[in-house]
């Protein structure tokens, strides 16, 4: 499994955030977000989860394995699944 989540460093209506990623496919991450997590589908981002700091530890001791910013971009963009913010906006998908 390769399901990657950053560290919750990001900001966003008082709580710091998280990005839940799989550099194999959309369909493993949805899994591993339903399984471990419980964070409905609708919270799909596009090409990742937010996940609040809370459930960071959760995330990690399930599987998803801590890396930066930078690597989990990296990965992400590496296994053709980064998806730009005008196909996000346009609801388009990178494949």
């Amino acid at each position: 499994m390769a399901v990657l989540i950053d560290s919750p460093v990001w900001p966003w209506r008082g709580r710091r955030w998280s990005h839940l990623v799989s550099d194999v496919s959309y369909e493993e991450l949805h899994a591993f977000v339903a399984a471990e997590l419980g964070i409905p589908r609708r919270a799909f981002q596009g090409d990742h989860y937010d996940v609040p700091e809370d459930l960071y530890d959760v995330a990690v001791a399930a599987g998803a394995q801590p890396v930066g910013a930078r690597e989990l971009l990296a990965r992400l963009m590496a296994a053709g699944l980064r998806l730009r913010k005008r196909d996000r906006a346009a609801g388009r998908s990178p494949r």
